[in-house]
């Protein structure tokens, strides 16, 4: 699998199920999106434009993704919210197609246009890495089946307030039966995979 795979196997609508360790205070927040995924082509508006924005020939993208989110988090004050939407364009290296640049409209862990590299590595899970002007991330995607993708980031201020990210986000499905065995599968993925007890499902 290449990034733009991973791509075209993350589009649809996810709901994302958050923990954030804020590590120098030694507490966990929870939370919750919505997320959008849409591959997008090459020669596309968006991706021509962001290629545009890099100053990066539009010719050497494979093409991209625009992803939306709508969450909330559990320390959110009355006027924050967690709303936003980015466009992706991948750029390879010529060498292979699974591993080059990933150029964002809208960054992680700041708002502004960012350039950061990505790879797959040996297990197929996506692996970003942005260097900002005042920090760094590392986010690490995976599908732990067809509709359930796991997402771990990092996030480490130069300042020393770091943060670490678990997400399990489940595709959302058109039936409700689909639904009931979609939170099935949840389940017992997390069970096995990650050893954590689950109670309420």
């Amino acid at each position: 699998m290449d990034a733009m795979e991973f791509f075209e196997n993350s589009a649809g609508k996810w709901k994302s199920q958050r923990t954030t360790h804020h590590l120098p205070f030694r507490r966990a927040e929870t939370g919750s999106s919505d997320i959008f995924v849409q591959t997008l082509p090459a020669d596309g508006d968006k991706v021509v434009e962001i290629c545009q924005i890099h100053e990066v020939d539009a010719k050497l993208t494979v093409g991209g993704a625009f992803v939306s989110w709508d969450g909330s988090m559990a320390w959110d004050k009355d006027n924050e919210n967690h709303q936003g939407s980015t466009v992706f364009a991948l750029i390879p290296n010529p060498e292979t197609s699974r591993c080059g640049k990933l150029l964002r409209e809208r960054g992680y862990a700041e708002i502004v246009p960012i350039a950061g590299n990505y790879e797959m590595d040996d297990e197929n899970a996506l692996v970003l890495i942005t260097e900002y002007d005042t920090m760094s991330t590392i986010e690490r995607f995976w599908f732990a089946t067809e509709n359930i993708r796991l997402r771990i980031s990092t996030v480490q201020r130069f300042g020393g307030f770091n943060t670490s990210t678990f997400c399990v986000e489940s595709r959302i499905l058109e039936s409700s039966q689909k639904e009931e065995t979609q939170d099935s599968n949840q389940k017992q993925v997390l069970e096995k995979e990650l050893g954590l007890a689950i109670s309420g499902w």
